[in-house]
């Protein structure tokens, strides 16, 4: 159903199945394996993701959705959506390994995705096995196993883990089964509070939006309007600032 966002970028990459996005900017895009979609909230955006064809026909649906927080100086920018086919995005790989460069730039590849901050996001199939390096090209840096289980510098992680990465050392990733493992981060915006489906450098940016949004003053989509989730109660804890 319809939702808000502010503050941050969605990167949408299905490995099964098949999302028709909807947005307050009047896109319709469905997304499909191995493609982008790209969604910049900036000060306010709207958006639903819907599975009509895998309610009809049936099928698996398995993917992952990325959230980026935009830097200080693009938080109130003007939202934005971009959709990328598989055949844009740069592959790569030997010994096993083959990957994927869905955004940003790593180890001298670049994807032609727009991105807001620097950073990188890669998709990574690992037979069992094989072992690939993370360069220490950035200040955070994480890898998410998406299936199967990998050791990173030594530790096991296991399916639908995330290992955290220390600065300025490389890793060896190493599969342990045929594992999918996506790499990501990138330099720090900055501390960034977050509440619901929105993320803000401050508090009562966060306020106004959720006004915002249960007022009735967020745009739905313009293809799919008649219906919407309502705002949630906040929880009794303040939002923390979080890198």
């Amino acid at each position: 159903r319809p939702h808000p966002h502010i503050g941050l970028s969605t990167i949408t990459y299905l490995f099964h199945g098949e999302i028709t996005h909807r947005d307050s900017l009047g896109s319709e895009q469905p997304i499909r394996p191995g493609e982008v979609n790209w969604m910049t909230a900036g000060r306010g955006i709207t958006h639903s993701e819907r599975f009509e064809r895998l309610r009809r026909e049936g099928g698996p649906l398995d993917g992952v959705q990325l959230w980026a927080a935009l830097p200080d100086e693009r938080e109130e920018m003007e939202p934005g959506f971009w959709h990328y086919a598989s055949e844009a995005l740069p592959v790569f790989g030997e010994g096993g390994v083959n990957g994927r460069m869905i955004a940003g730039r790593l180890a001298g590849v670049a994807s032609p995705v727009k991105v807001d901050s620097p950073q990188f996001y890669v998709h990574w199939t690992l037979r069992a096995g094989s072992r690939t390096s993370l360069p220490a090209e950035y200040a955070e840096r994480a890898v998410y196993v998406a299936s199967g289980e990998v050791e990173v510098d030594g530790q096991r992680v296991e399916a639908g883990s995330m290992a955290v990465l220390t600065a300025g050392k490389s890793v060896t990733v190493a599969a342990l089964d045929d594992a999918v493992v996506m790499a990501l981060g990138g330099e720090p915006v900055g501390p960034r509070y977050i509440d619901w489906n929105f993320v803000s450098s401050s508090p009562e940016r966060l306020d106004q939006a959720r006004a915002d949004w249960a007022a009735g003053r967020m745009k739905l989509p313009d293809l799919d309007h008649d219906e919407f989730i309502p705002l949630p109660p906040r929880l009794d804890a303040k939002p923390e600032p979080m890198s």
